[in-house]
Order: C-alpha cells, then structure tokens, then sequence
C-alpha cells in the first residue's frame, strides 16, 4: 500500500487522512512520449490530421483530466490546483510526440497523479486522433519527471 492508502482493521481500505499535515507549495511534472511513423509526425506537425489540432486538443483534454483525478484514481485526494499545463512537441524524423504536464497546488499532499492523470489523457487523445492516419501508434514511457514540496522533498528522474 502507498502511504497515501492504508488498510483498516476489517481489511477495507480508505484515504489516508492528511489534516495533520502541513500545507505546503508542490509541483509535479510528468511525461509521456506516443509513437508515431514519421509521416504521421509531419501531418500532425503540419496541421493535416482530420480531426484539426492534435496537440491544443491533447492539452485541453491534459487540463481537464488533472481536474477530475480524484474521480479517476480510487482513493486519491480531491486538490485545488493553482495551475496545471501540458505542452506537446513532435520530432517528426524520430516519430515521436513528447508530452510534458505540469500541476500545482498549495496543500497537505502532492500533484504527482494530477501530472500523471494529464499526461496519460492527453496521450491517449493524440492516440485518439491520429488512429484514422496510424493505427499502430503507441504510447510509452509515461514517468514522473520531478516533483517537490512535502515533507519527502524533491525527487528528480535521473537521464537515461
């Protein structure tokens, strides 16, 4: 179990309950790279896709998903955030479409599922719309990059 969840004495498992925790600034951000032919990059570089802007709609769709988390992800905190964003980029030689989200908030638990929940969603909506040009797009190597804030400090991924 995470320590955010933990098991009751019946076995059932709830929130963990942070009121005692003090309420401090924190930051996720997190990442996810889908795979595309290089065409398929070029298109959706270009604006070509049918379905029209394939990054702003994964943004948006990225924005809105970090504002539902809690609804998505049993057990998970319901946080205002203060600011949550995603930016796309495309290589087009290498067929791949970076995405980075970022969420904040003041508060006594961290935004790393919020910055996991946006990038993940605007992933799969990029994979959404490109299907009709590449079904054999993939998503991969959805990461937390860094978080900071709380009591465990900043965590940084190393390069790889």
């Amino acid at each position: 179990m995470s320590e955010l969840t933990h098991l009751t004495s019946d076995g059932r498992a709830e929130m963990v309950d942070v009121s005692d925790k003090q309420e401090t600034a924190r930051r996720a951000r997190a990442r996810a790279v889908v795979h595309v032919s290089p065409e398929t990059a070029g298109a959706v570089a270009r604006g070509e896709a049918k379905k029209g802007d394939v990054i702003g709609v994964a943004r948006i769709a990225g924005i809105q998903a970090a504002k539902r988390t809690h609804e998505l992800i049993p057990l998970c905190h319901p946080l205002s955030l203060s600011f949550v964003g995603v930016e796309g980029t495309i290589d087009e030689a290498a067929g791949a479409i970076e995405l980075i989200a970022e969420a904040r908030t003041t508060g006594p638990t961290g935004v790393e599922m919020e910055a996991l929940t946006a990038v993940t969603v605007a992933a799969l909506t990029v994979y959404d719309m490109v299907k009709g040009i590449e079904r054999g797009a993939s998503i991969g190597e959805v990461e937390l990059l860094e978080k900071s804030g709380g009591r465990s400090g900043v965590y940084r991924r190393e390069a790889q």
